[in-house]
């Protein structure tokens, strides 16, 4: 197994159990408690968990903003299976807003399958990702946050408010039954929520972690969604509140 692989592992153990210890990592892996303590270190420093005596504990708070490098690498294939049931909502001919997620990204990487796209982000990595690819892409312009590799700003809602699109394509932080769907940054909820102003449909796309969370920002009410695009079947309850609200879910 790649220390990579392991680590990821860590990281689902962590949230789940929201402690790991270093005794019963190394024996479950097979690797020496040493190995286990250089993990979690890189962990530390990504911000994911904070060491203890023994093990460590996940970093759990509402406004937590993880940097946008250990955002990608989390549930990595979860997200591009999300991101190809996504694809088929996406037609050629269409305009596009997309939010600088982690699984938005994702979703962009298979865009060129469709033709004549347009499409309009604050993401400094779609940006990047798009050179040489034939995807029109318009930058909202606006201020950098470094933790995200995202534009926001008075500059980027204006951008924003320029255009009428077909679908915004985003994601959040956390799904509350009572609190309906939330995100961890401010700045950015304010662009999310200028985008799906402007588009004729939204999707989101939440793999099962986001549920029965709470982050630090309201972001949008369950009405305003039209696709639900997750990883595995949502509870009972879960399914009649997105039912009740007429989104369609896709897993």
């Amino acid at each position: 197994m790649l220390a990579a692989e392991r680590r990821q592992i860590i990281i689902e153990s962590a949230k789940r159990d929201k402690r790991v210890l270093v005794s019963e990592l190394s024996q479950r892996f097979q690797v020496t408690e040493e190995t286990i303590r250089r993990d979690l270190e890189k962990l530390e420093k990504e911000g994911i968990v904070t060491r203890t005596y023994g093990g460590a504990i996940t970093n759990e708070h509402t406004s937590e903003d993880l940097p946008f490098a250990t955002r990608k690498s989390t549930n990595a294939e979860i997200k591009q299976a999300i991101a190809q049931k996504a694809l088929t909502y996406i037609k050629d001919g269409d305009t596009l807003m997309m939010d600088p997620s982690s699984t938005s990204l994702e979703l962009l990487k298979l865009l060129p399958a469709r033709r004549k796209l347009t499409i309009i982000t604050s993401s400094i990595y779609m940006l990047q990702e798009s050179v040489n690819t034939g995807l029109h892409l318009i930058s909202t312009g606006g201020s950098l946050r470094g933790s995200s590799m995202s534009l926001v700003g008075t500059v980027a809602q204006d951008t924003v408010n320029k255009y009428n699109v077909d679908t915004v394509v985003l994601s959040c932080k956390a799904l509350s039954l009572e609190k309906g769907v939330m995100d961890s940054s401010e700045p950015e909820c304010e662009l999310k929520k200028a985008m799906i102003r402007q588009s004729g449909k939204v999707i989101l796309l939440a793999d099962h972690s986001k549920f029965d969370k709470t982050a630090f920002v309201q972001l949008m009410e369950f009405g305003q969604i039209n696709v639900l695009v997750t990883d595995r079947e949502p509870s009972a309850a879960w399914l009649d509140v997105l039912h009740e609200h007429g989104i369609e879910v896709v897993y």
